[in-house]
């Protein structure tokens, strides 16, 4: 105990432990361990030391933080009069529960009958429990004999469900460096910092646009990549788990692929090739893969009646173990998108960088994005209120769109909400792409995809399909920002462009990601003052239409990327700092 950081005092009883828990300041966490508890230390790591749980037990242990203090209290001073007579400890009207024989484990069965709830970590093949006997006993400690807890420790220090390239080529030596800091004194956010820094380097030597500096850019990348399995790997490992590693985590992958993006087309420009549009649409691609993914997940988080015949069957290819891995490889998730970027920068140009990566990230969106739509047509769930509020922050929708909302309502039907995102999408993006660069029909057309944008959620998004609508809205975004933005032959205005896109991919991984917390989407005074995706849509087509000559459109997008980008990372900021933050460790998402 003394080595998980506990301070040992021993108890008579049961009434010298509510004296003596009740003396310790209310700040701190507490623990209870019987005496005779035989096991691992890291089984006593798991179940006392996560800091992502107010109470968590283990057999013959039990551990309360701050908030879940008062509720052990309450039940040990139960269990002053009722353990020694051998009787439950639950509260009052409570079904009684005999099976607990230690005061840790009839505490927990009470603070579970009054509302707190208490973690049972897995153990696996780890050994935690109560012997009464000599015989009992001796067979614990040959248990605990037979297991090396370090080498449990180190292999459940790796997620259980990671890519090919990082299970085969990441892990076997990157939680030997996680462990590696773990004895130093390192933390997490230290690593994930250090990981950002060496692919903001390698970004740097992309720029330079010289064969060694690609070269030097390539294993940097790869670098960066083993510290951003390693700061994961460290927290599973020390169970340093926090709500600033949760945003790190988060939103540093990001910023060190996009930026490196910039990297790259910044290098390619001082050999004399213009790549930044196939640099904003590999951003943009990416950003529409992922929120797919969000929309996806969250639509489906508690849906009932869940299932569906696509879903049986890839339960049953998951079953055959190649399947497995070629279906992650598929999906080209972070360590195989990585890896390829890295190599094909060393070896060849930034323009073949961007086809290859916008050639694969296509292919794997039409795979993942098909297989989602084949359940949704095939599975008879039930939207519940939560997956409709998540969409619906999810779709970002400001003031033009809201007012929209609030004023008509969308027929009824089944795919109605995705068929109008969608046919907004296309009159935007269409309008950009094909009537004359800076008229007036784009501006009509950001009028219209406003409309059809607030008709679409004017309903609750509870459609076999509605979880389309977000992806879509993102894409009309960020397409008509590039499109336009591409079209205007300003110099910079891609770059400018890339800014802005940045800024609002960060916003809409911020919503995502304070969902995912439990804790809802950015405030909505946010979303009006930033505009909603159909507000800065239009502001854009405006600019486009206004400063039509000179280089008053690149100042213009590189002013309001500035000005997303300060409202949206100081409230974030504020937010992910707070003691409001979801106390969670992302584990992160394959893509």
């Amino acid at each position: 105990m003394r080595s998980l950081g506990f301070e040992v005092t021993a108890a008579a009883d049961a009434s010298e432990a509510a004296q003596l828990l009740a003396a310790v300041p209310a700040s701190r966490r507490v623990a209870l361990v019987d005496p005779r508890f035989v096991g691992h230390v890291h089984a006593l790591r798991l179940g006392l030391t996560d800091p992502r749980f107010a109470a968590a037990t283990i057999p013959g242990a039990l551990t309360a933080q701050p908030e879940a203090r008062p509720a052990l209290l309450r039940a040990l001073q139960r269990a002053v009069a009722a353990v020694g007579a051998g009787s439950p400890v639950a509260p009052p009207g409570a079904a009684p529960v005999t099976e607990e024989r230690t005061v840790p484990g009839r505490l927990a069965v009470a603070l579970d009958a009054e509302g707190t709830a208490v973690q049972r970590p897995e153990l696996g093949s780890l050994t935690a429990t109560v012997p009464t006997g000599p015989e009992e006993r001796s067979a614990a400690e040959a248990a605990v004999s037979a297991v090396d807890d370090e080498a449990v420790r180190l292999r459940s220090a790796v997620k259980a469900h990671d890519g090919f390239f990082t299970t085969f080529f990441i892990s076997p030596y990157s939680r030997y460096i996680a462990r590696w800091c773990a004895r130093r004194g390192l933390t997490p956010n230290q690593v994930t910092t250090a990981s950002l820094i060496t692919a903001l380097i390698a970004a740097g030597s992309a720029a330079t646009g010289t064969r060694g500096g690609y070269i030097a850019a390539g294993v940097l990348l790869l670098f960066s990549f083993v510290l951003d399995c390693t700061d994961g790997q460290l927290a599973r490992y020390s169970l340093q788990y926090s709500t600033m590693g949760a945003w790190l985590d988060a939103t540093f992958d990001r910023a060190k692929e996009y930026a490196y993006y910039a990297g790259l087309a910044l290098g390619a420009a001082r050999g004399g090739d213009d790549v930044w549009v196939l640099a904003l649409g590999a951003m943009v691609l990416q950003a529409c893969r992922h929120v797919v993914d969000f929309s996806f997940n969250e639509a489906n988080h508690d849906a009932v009646s869940n299932t569906s015949p696509t879903a049986a069957l890839s339960d049953k290819l998951d079953s055959v173990g190649w399947t497995v891995w070629l279906r992650r490889m598929i999906v080209l998730p972070i360590g195989e998108r990585w890896a390829m970027i890295a190599v094909l920068t060393a070896v060849t140009t930034p323009r073949i960088v961007f086809y290859a990566l916008l050639i694969g990230c296509a292919l794997a969106a039409c795979y993942t994005t098909a297989g989602r739509l084949l359940r949704s047509l095939t599975r008879k769930a039930k939207r519940t209120d939560r997956a409709a509020r998540a969409l619906a922050d999810l779709a970002d929708s400001g003031p033009l769109a809201q007012a929209v909302a609030a004023v008509l309502r969308r027929p009824g039907g089944g795919f109605t909400a995705p068929l109008l995102a969608f046919a907004g999408a296309v009159v935007m993006v269409a309008a950009a792409l094909f009537t004359p660069y800076g008229g007036w029909l784009t501006v009509g057309a950001a009028v219209v995809y406003a409309v059809l944008s607030g008709l679409a959620v004017s309903r609750p998004l509870k459609g076999a399909l509605d979880w389309l609508v977000p992806p879509v809205f993102r894409a009309a975004e960020y397409c008509t920002v590039l499109v336009l933005a591409a079209r205007s032959d300003v110099p910079h205005a891609v770059p400018a462009a890339f800014g802005l896109v940045s800024a609002v991919a960060y916003h809409h991984y911020d919503t995502v990601y304070r969902i995912r917390g439990g804790t809802g989407a950015p405030p909505q005074w946010l979303v009006r003052t930033i505009g909603g995706h159909e507000g800065r849509t239009l502001v854009v087509a405006v600019l486009a239409a206004v400063l039509i000559h000179g280089s008053g459109f690149t100042t213009a997008l590189t002013a309001l990327a500035a000005a997303v980008a300060l409202v949206v990372l100081v409230e974030s900021i504020r937010f992910w700092v707070s003691s409001s933050a979801p106390a969670v460790h992302d584990e992160g998402e394959l893509a």
